[in-house]
């Protein structure tokens, strides 16, 4: 029998062509600058993100768990990007809150991705769930996984899935999602479950004093703690162009608004970004453990 190396010596193949039967034509003026000027357009659509951690500077063990998924799709009948970002803050005096939020990470991711696994391997089916009702299910599967895991303990969670142009956002305590926009603005999408950001929203406190509080960082929902859970759940566009942020209060707390916003448009990738705005809150005092997910969408 011949080998398969002979067979493939033998095969007879087709001759290239002469570089002097190849014909160009130059481009026009006009040609040239519509190429130059002209908006690119990346295919297939696809998201990029980066993410960074830290202990903090005065805590002895990180609490903090993170998960950053992105997927793409590119074809014919299909053109998508699928990305699942998550952060949670096991809550800080309370024991297995390492426990806690690393369950409710893994729980969340574990059953989204089973929930999306007969979707993405086969382009017939249709996944009929819809996506808030989908991250309502997780999140409530984890609270349960949770009260299991780490009995007396709890986590907060800030979930973001991503399919496609839209964003859908579950959220229960004070970690938080930020979208930023052109021109340096940067809007909290998530609302606070903490007792002092309730006073604040009563009127009774103002954000100054909120920021100083002793209370501040006392929640009142969170993963664990509770028969009943209640997430926030939410669905618009992925912001562009810009930024979707996720970090724990370990950041948000003591780097502010703008200097997030100058941080992310300084770096030249948001793997440094992410790391820098870690830097940053370590520089702060680092009173807590951080993590910063940063995710922009290419199209």
């Amino acid at each position: 029998m011949k080998s398969f190396f002979g067979r493939l010596v033998k095969k007879k193949t087709q001759p290239l062509v002469k570089q002097s039967d190849v014909n160009t034509v130059p481009l026009s003026d006009q040609q040239i600058q519509d190429v130059v000027t002209q908006e690119p357009r990346i295919e297939p659509s696809q998201l990029l993100t980066g993410s960074s951690q830290s202990v903090g500077k005065q805590r002895d063990h990180n609490e903090d768990c993170l998960l950053t998924f992105t997927m793409t799709v590119g074809g014919d009948k299909h053109n998508y990007p699928l990305g699942l970002f998550i952060v949670a803050d096991g809550m800080g005096g309370h024991q297995y809150g390492e426990v806690a939020s690393s369950t409710a990470v893994r729980t969340i991711a574990g059953y989204m991705l089973k929930r999306f696994h007969p979707y993405i391997t086969n382009s017939a089916e249709t996944l009929d769930e819809p996506l808030q009702d989908l991250m309502r299910t997780a999140i409530n599967e984890a609270h349960r996984a949770v009260t299991q895991a780490a009995s007396g303990s709890g986590t907060t969670v800030t979930v973001a899935l991503i399919v496609g142009q839209q964003m859908t956002i579950g959220h229960v305590g004070d970690s938080r999602a930020y979208a930023l926009r052109s021109g340096g603005r940067i809007d909290a999408l998530t609302r606070d479950h903490s007792l002092v950001k309730r006073l604040e929203e009563l009127g009774q406190i103002s954000s100054e004093e909120a920021a100083a509080h002793p209370q501040r960082n006392v929640l009142y929902r969170a993963l664990g703690q509770g028969d009943v859970l209640e997430p926030d759940i939410f669905t618009s566009p992925f912001p562009q162009p810009g930024y979707l942020f996720l970090c724990s209060d370990g950041l948000w707390s003591v780097v502010s608004d703008d200097d997030i916003c100058h941080i992310i448009n300084e770096a030249p990738s948001l793997q440094t970004a992410c790391q820098n705005l870690v830097a940053a809150a370590n520089q702060a005092g680092g009173p807590d453990n951080i993590s910063a997910i940063l995710v922009q969408l290419i199209s």
